[in-house]
């Protein structure tokens, strides 16, 4: 991965203020297409998901980060999910509000989630699957160093068609 000056972010855990926030992501139904989710979460469910989460990969299987810049202003989620501690891999999502993209922050965070991924859970990879049409994406984790190693037929549905994605690799 080549070094890059990218406008800092610092990750931390979910607190209780990022319900809002949380609410409104996982609701946006022009993500639904491009991820796993496609209902509605209530704010009871998201709460309860917080109050609960063990922020324990090796119980929960997954870890939410909210990504922050200095100004303490959220830019956005990262998630590490469908983690496999015996092949020590995890898959990555990742959504910055609308207002901060194009800005370097999802770069920022993706390097500091590979670094984390790397020194602290000891995973050998990481990967993430992307609709191939969403092309700032697919540009982006390539930046990222991940490779497209599979193409997946008919992976995404929209809600009214099927849609192609790409498997993207990045081995730590």
């Amino acid at each position: 991965m080549k070094t890059h000056n990218y406008p800092p972010v610092r990750l931390r855990a979910i607190e209780p203020e990022d319900l809002d926030l949380l609410y409104k992501i996982e609701n946006d139904v022009e993500l639904w297409g491009i991820g796993n989710t496609n209902v509605p979460y209530s704010r009871y469910a998201l709460h309860d998901y917080v109050a609960n989460s063990s922020e324990d990969i090796y119980v929960d299987r997954q870890v939410r980060l909210m990504a922050e810049n200095y100004d303490r202003d959220v830019v956005g989620i990262v998630d590490i999910v469908n983690f496999e501690p015996q092949h020590m891999r995890a898959e990555v999502g990742i959504v910055i509000e609308k207002n901060f993209r194009r800005k370097g922050y999802a770069c920022s965070a993706l390097k500091q989630v590979a670094a984390y991924s790397l020194n602290v859970l000891h995973l050998h990879q990481l990967y993430v699957i992307v609709d191939i049409n969403n092309t700032p994406s697919v540009k982006l984790f390539e930046k990222m160093g991940y490779e497209i190693k599979s193409e997946l037929e008919d992976w995404l549905y929209d809600g009214k068609k099927y849609n192609k994605a790409v498997l993207m690799q990045l081995f730590l």
